[in-house]
This record gives C-alpha cells, structure tokens and sequence, in this order.
C-alpha cells in the first residue's frame, strides 16, 4: 500500500519510511494502538521541551502523546495532537498543519508488515531550525518504538 505523503516526495524537506514483519495481520489502527500502549522513556519529557521551545515562536503546544485509544476515529477527529485525514484497515493518515510546517505520518499495513511513513514540508526558516534536532530525533523514536513493538508481538 502506498503511503500517503504531505507533498510529492521530490518536494518533502524530510522523508522517512520505516517498518517491520508482523507475526500477524492488523490494522493500521490495532498497530498505532499496539505501539501507544507503553510511552518511550525520556519521550514526554522531550514533548515538554519541544513545546516551551516552540511556544516562544507562536507554535502551539502539543503536549505528546496519550496512550491507546478506546474508540475508533473518524477522518477529521484528533489523535493526541495529530488530525485523522484517513482511517481505513490498511491505512492511517495522521496531520500537523502550522505556519511554519506540515507532516503527515502514515502507518499502513499490508498482509504481515507494517510500515510508518513521515514526510515533512518545511514553510519558513524556524521550520527548518525546528527540523535540525527533529529529524534524527524522529528517526531513533520511531526506530525503537517499532523495535519495541517487535519484541512485544514476538512474544504473544
């Protein structure tokens, strides 16, 4: 399944696609709802320091992430601090819009694997500043939450 992305991917500022195999079929919803369920140490203490930071250049707070959600969204609802654009099986399409960014960070599955897209287009110069610590920030987060995630569904 082909993610969905914030711009053509010759346009992104950021790109990042990272995945694994599934012991078994899911959808992307259970997968995002899987990796939610144990929050990364140190990862809402960098939430924190994201948004005093932020907050000084007129970025609004975000405040993390929140855990598994009980109910299924439906396209336009939030997750934590993301808009749902796309809630399908095979497909969540999760948004942040603000003046100096957007991303879009797709988790897709197909069959038994599991694939967590981000693309990025930057607006402004504080954008691009943002995206200096981010950008390998995200990668190592979204790397370990995934690896993670192996280890607990390998062991089910």
């Amino acid at each position: 399944m082909q993610a969905d992305l914030v711009a053509p991917r010759e346009e992104l500022d950021f790109y990042d696609a990272r995945g694994i195999d599934l012991p078994r079929p899911m959808t992307a919803l259970e997968a995002w709802n899987i990796a939610m369920r144990k929050p990364l140490p140190g990862v809402a203490l960098a939430f924190r320091i994201r948004d005093a930071i932020s907050s000084l250049f007129g970025v609004k707070r975000i405040g993390g992430f929140s855990g598994p959600q009980n109910r299924t969204p439906i396209v336009g609802d939030k997750l934590d601090f993301f808009l749902v654009e796309r809630n399908e099986p095979e497909c969540l399409t999760l948004s942040e819009r603000d003046r100096h960014l957007e991303v879009v960070t797709c988790i897709t599955t197909y069959g038994q694997r599991l694939t967590i897209t981000s693309s990025v287009k930057v607006h402004n110069g504080f954008g691009k500043v943002y995206m200096i610590p981010v950008a390998p920030a995200h990668k190592l987060i979204v790397s370990t939450m995934l690896r993670r995630m192996q280890r607990e569904l390998d062991g089910d």
